[in-house]
């Protein structure tokens, strides 16, 4: 799920999506920063947020990491993209980084 918002002039993206539970994640082979939220004391299943600069503004994008990737003959990822608990995850998201 995309969210587009306006800039958010002197906030730290680190620091608000800190507030929000999540923690800075770099990929290992695309050095890719992104920010990830556990939904248990487990590794997976995790929020998956990826922010980038757009225009005037940021696009966030969410989704759910339900297990870890497999890689064999074709890399595989189970996520969830537009179901009812990313939406709500994304509103989350955008409530309070509006109200910044």
């Amino acid at each position: 799920m995309r969210v587009f918002l306006k800039d958010i002039p002197g906030t730290s993206m680190k620091v608000a999506m800190n507030r929000l539970g999540y923690h800075e994640h770099t990929d290992r082979s695309s050095r890719t920063a992104s920010y990830v939220r556990r939904l248990r004391n487990l590794p997976y299943p995790r929020f998956h947020v990826y922010i980038e600069s757009q225009g005037d503004g940021i696009v966030i994008s969410v989704h759910l990491d339900e297990k870890q990737p497999s890689y064999g003959t074709t890399p595989r990822h189970s996520g969830q993209y537009d179901s009812d608990i990313v939406q709500q995850e994304a509103a989350r998201i955008q409530t309070y980084l509006t109200s910044l």
